[in-house]
């Protein structure tokens, strides 16, 4: 299915993704001064934040990867895969032991990168019913 999307769909997507987290990290912090703990809404954008980094590794390593010319799918799969599980380790371990420290500020870490995946998946969908890719 993705297959079929053109070329320049995945920098768009990963542009309006990040520029979308942000505004909805923008109003949940907002909503989070009125109804949360001041922590929590901090931790929400540091978790929009931590998101929006994540991806930016995520996609200069892609990068690197493309560069070296012709690879076996499993050979670009070890790559990408190896050090984006340590990241989502590193960055999951960060998480809980910043929730057991300050219970607000990690909840708020969690929203916040629960946000960015709420909008990853929404602009991804709009990706594919837009190019006719889910039929």
């Amino acid at each position: 299915m993705l297959d079929n999307l053109p070329t320049d769909t995945l920098p768009r997507l990963l542009r309006r993704t990040t520029v979308s987290a942000v505004a909805a990290g923008a109003v949940g912090f907002i909503v989070a001064i009125i109804v949360a703990p001041p922590l929590a809404a901090l931790g929400l954008v540091i978790g929009v934040g931590m998101a929006v980094l994540n991806l930016r590794f995520l996609d200069s390593q892609a990068a690197k990867v493309e560069l070296r010319g012709e690879q076996s799918t499993k050979a670009i799969r070890r790559q990408l895969g190896g050090k984006t599980t340590l990241r989502l380790a590193a960055m999951t371990v960060i998480v809980i032991v910043v929730v057991f420290l300050n219970a607000p500020l990690g909840i708020g870490i969690v929203s916040g990168l629960v946000i960015y995946q709420i909008v990853f998946v929404i602009n991804v969908m709009r990706a594919v019913t837009g190019s006719g890719g889910a039929e």
